[in-house]
């Protein structure tokens, strides 16, 4: 099984990237948040890799920038009900540190926000990963305790999302602001998407 790639970024797509290693091209399935972190095509990246085998679609390779998010995706799939797609989505809007926070504060309301992770499953995620090794660091507990910080935006996590890429503030918001009058009701992955092809344009 492949556990991890060292290659060169030959394509990133909305749900896929293109390792190239050594002339043979990986297609490797990332969540919006691993594929807006990637480096541009053309540049040498490694990529922590989760093989799936499964009769409909053979096999799989699901990639990470860490072995903590490589990890977490494959806890998140333990729970009954999680697959694949859900746990990409989970990781998309809480990485390991912040879902280890969420299910030690048993915030399943935080873990609902991934696309296709409704109620029960998510305070099915939150009993079943309780005490599981999600994150190797300290729990990002402290900022989501206070009960008068308000709820983050999907806007406000997007442009936050861009800026941790290097974009200047500025420059994110308008990209932000764009995407959201395109796609009112999006939810984060999809957002932040947009709002890479708007800074692509």
């Amino acid at each position: 099984m492949i556990g991890r790639l060292r290659g060169v970024v030959a394509e990133v797509a909305e749900e896929d990237a293109l390792i190239d290693v050594g002339g043979v091209g990986y297609m490797v399935r990332c969540g919006a948040r691993t594929l807006s972190r990637l480096p541009p095509p053309g540049e040498e990246t490694v990529v922590h890799v989760e093989t799936q085998v499964s009769e409909q679609a053979g096999a799989r390779l699901y990639g990470f920038l860490t072995r903590e998010e490589r990890r977490a995706f494959v806890l998140l799939q333990s729970v009954q009900g999680v697959g694949p797609k859900a746990a990409l989505s989970v990781l998309d809007v809480l990485p390991p540190g912040v879902l280890a926070a969420a299910v030690a504060r048993e915030d399943k309301a935080s873990v609902g926000r991934a696309s296709g992770v409704g109620p029960k499953l998510a305070q099915r995620i939150v009993v079943e990963l309780k005490d599981k090794p999600i994150s190797d660091g300290p729990f990002l507990a402290a900022p989501a305790a206070s009960p008068a910080a308000p709820a983050p935006t999907a806007s406000g996590e997007a442009v936050a999302a861009l800026m941790g890429l290097g974009v200047a503030e500025v420059v994110a918001r308008r990209a932000v602001e764009h995407a959201a009058l395109r796609l009112p009701d999006a939810d984060l992955p999809v957002l932040i998407k947009a709002a890479l092809q708007e800074l692509g344009r």
